[in-house]
């Protein structure tokens, strides 16, 4: 059984992902590595959340751009 993952890990996991996914900047030029930085935390307090994977954030994330 793996070890639990830590708030830290988490987020920086998230914004790796992001950033990979989504490239460096919106296309107002607004930083991704910023929005990252402030969205994973709330992804980290949802429990439900959080057991999905920062990766699967990511991408539930992403899937709502541009509606």
């Amino acid at each position: 059984m793996s070890e639990p993952i830590t708030k830290e890990d988490f987020c920086l996991r998230f914004r790796r992902w992001m950033l990979e996914r989504a490239g460096a900047s919106f296309d107002d030029g607004s930083s991704i590595a910023d929005y990252a930085d402030d969205t994973a935390p709330t992804y980290w307090d949802d429990e439900s959340m959080r057991d999905e994977g920062p990766e699967a954030c990511v991408e539930a994330d992403i899937s709502y751009w541009g509606e």
